[in-house]
């Protein structure tokens, strides 16, 4: 046996030399709520991701949820500790939905999400209508009018779709670039001009 080799087993369930495995894992223990852990909680979790106010409600009410069914804690008390902390929260800066909201579809823009799933991806994270259309209306103020286009030209680069395939396997493809770009949420026009262009240059020049 080389040392590239995997060990031996001797049996199903049992380890090098025929030693018994741990087996799986140990489910980890629901941790009981209190107002001081849904605190550190939300610190932790907002140390790491950016966040709306109605995401950072989800993630703490889970741990509520889990400690109710664990522990017998209640949930209408886990609750009231989440508003206050969230109201207090929203009035020190530390979670902005606006900002938020703004970042987010930036981010998202760049990656080559269309306004449309920009749109759906910030509702399932509690953003209103009225925060997304004003995330929407900067990003075009900063990427000009043609917004969906820079997306679908962004998101063609990143998987090498239509105009950024080589030359001689574009028609084989096109069909299947087509599907692809109107899947992530943009119309037939658009997805027509990335796959038919003649280089990304003419796209940028129209």
């Amino acid at each position: 046996m080389t040392r590239d080799d995997p060990p031996r087993r001797s049996s199903f369930g049992q380890g090098p030399a025929g030693q018994k495995s741990s087996g799986p894992r140990a489910a980890k223990p629901v941790r009981l709520v209190t107002a001081q852990y849904l605190e550190n909680s939300a610190l932790h979790y907002l140390e790491r991701f950016a966040s709306s106010t109605a995401n950072l409600r989800n993630v703490l009410m889970r741990k509520v949820k889990l400690s109710a069914q664990a522990h017998g804690t209640d949930p209408e008390e886990g609750a009231r500790w989440i508003d206050d902390l969230l109201a207090r929260y929203v009035r020190s800066g530390l979670l902005n939905d606006e900002t938020y909201a703004r970042m987010r579809t930036e981010s998202l823009h760049r990656r080559g999400s269309s306004t449309r799933a920009i749109a759906q991806k910030l509702a399932s994270k509690g953003i209103d209508r009225d925060e997304t259309d004003k995330a929407l209306e900067s990003l075009r103020e900063d990427v000009g009018p043609d917004v969906d286009l820079a997306a679908a030209l962004a998101l063609a680069k990143r998987r090498r779709l239509g105009v950024y395939r080589l030359p001689e396997a574009r028609a084989a493809h096109r069909e299947k670039d087509m599907a692809a770009l109107g899947r992530a949420g943009f119309g037939y026009e658009i997805a027509r001009r990335i796959v038919d262009a003649e280089s990304p240059e003419d796209l940028l020049e129209e």
